[in-house]
């Protein structure tokens, strides 16, 4: 199912919610993005930064 805004569920998340919240609004399976937010981590950048600020922006559902 998928949403018109970026919210945090209150079902199926496993941390804060960030990736299933994306996960939702795109229409994608939540495994995939957590499987690649995890894979960029690897990388350099701010990636942790990043989930940390949506973490405190996005609202529940």
């Amino acid at each position: 199912m998928s949403t018109t805004t970026l919210t945090r569920p209150r079902d199926g998340k496993v941390i804060a919610g960030v990736c299933a919240g994306i996960a939702q609004r795109y229409g994608w399976d939540a495994n995939i993005v957590r499987l690649l937010f995890v894979l960029s981590c690897l990388l350099p950048g701010p990636q942790f930064v990043v989930y940390l600020a949506l973490w405190a922006l996005m609202p529940k559902q």
